[in-house]
């Protein structure tokens, strides 16, 4: 008695079935264990000092040794702020740059030191009404050299550090480097020159986007697609970086404009040279 033979007509479907299935499911078994990409979000909402220079910082170094971070965006709503930490970040997104794309996002206002760190990478929104630019330094002068009755020192501007005539000096080297980084950043996009630009003007992120000073008018979400178009990755995710790198939410009260006895003004507590935009109707500085 013989055996029948199998029926190859229903047994080859399956075979085949199985071999597309099995990879497929491997395939997607493995996709679920390779993080997606990510676009990071940087939020500055405050001056630029000691404080939110290390914090964003911190975030600009974990969007840096992080694989999954493959974008970033700036996204900005600040004065300006202190000479030295505005140069700290600029300096470190210039590193971040060399490996991953960064976008900034000019939100409400980006003047001063605020648009001196969107200079700084590879492409600039703003909103309509947003206020960009106010390119220049400000500073207290020193008073003029005298005597005190009972404080002796051992220079004439040992107590003040310098003569005005030098403070001035100082105030156009570093006008100057601003202006050589608008260059550097913004190339042959812009329309004026530094006769225009060097005036200390803020604009509207319409005008800017005319002038050369913003590449394109937009929202947040224009600019995370173009980070992600910039660092070519598709179905990426969103993060904020403050989280990813473990820093607390919520910051503390800004003192940065607040005098010793707690008042808040628009002027920083300290003397300095600083990227700071002041706005009309408060001019007189303390």
């Amino acid at each position: 008695m013989t055996s029948p033979e199998p029926d190859l007509s229903t047994r080859a479907p399956r075979f085949w079935l199985v071999w597309i299935l099995v990879p497929l499911l491997v395939g997607i078994g493995l996709a679920a264990l390779v993080p997606r990409p990510v676009v990071g979000l940087i939020y500055l909402q405050d001056a630029i000092y000691s404080f939110t220079s290390r914090d964003m910082i911190a975030q600009i170094h974990y969007a840096r040794d992080n694989a999954e971070v493959r974008a970033v965006v700036l996204v900005l709503d600040s004065p300006g702020g202190t000479v030295v930490d505005t140069e700290a970040v600029y300096l470190e997104l210039a590193r971040l740059r060399e490996r991953k794309p960064v976008v900034t996002m000019a939100q409400g206002i980006a003047a001063s030191g605020a648009y001196y760190l969107s200079v700084g990478t590879d492409y600039i929104f703003a909103g309509p009404s947003s206020l960009v630019g106010n390119v220049g330094v400000i500073s207290q002068l020193p008073p003029a050299p005298a005597v005190f009755e009972d404080l002796a020192s051992t220079g004439p501007y040992k107590l003040f550090g310098s003569a005005r005539d030098t403070r001035l000096r100082d105030m156009e080297a570093i006008k100057q480097a601003f202006y050589s980084a608008v260059q550097l950043g913004r190339g042959e996009a812009l329309t004026v020159g530094p006769e225009r630009i060097l005036r200390g003007e803020i604009w509207l992120g319409s005008e800017a986007a005319r002038l050369g000073l913003v590449d394109e008018l937009g929202s947040i979400s224009a600019a995370i697609e173009k980070a992600a178009e910039l660092g070519h990755i598709a179905n990426y995710r969103v993060a904020d970086l403050r989280e990813l790198a473990g820093l607390q939410s919520v910051l503390p009260l800004p003192f940065f404009f607040k005098t010793p006895e707690g008042a808040l003004t628009p002027y920083p507590n300290a003397p300095g040279f600083y990227l700071l935009y002041v706005p009309p109707g408060e001019r007189g500085l303390p």
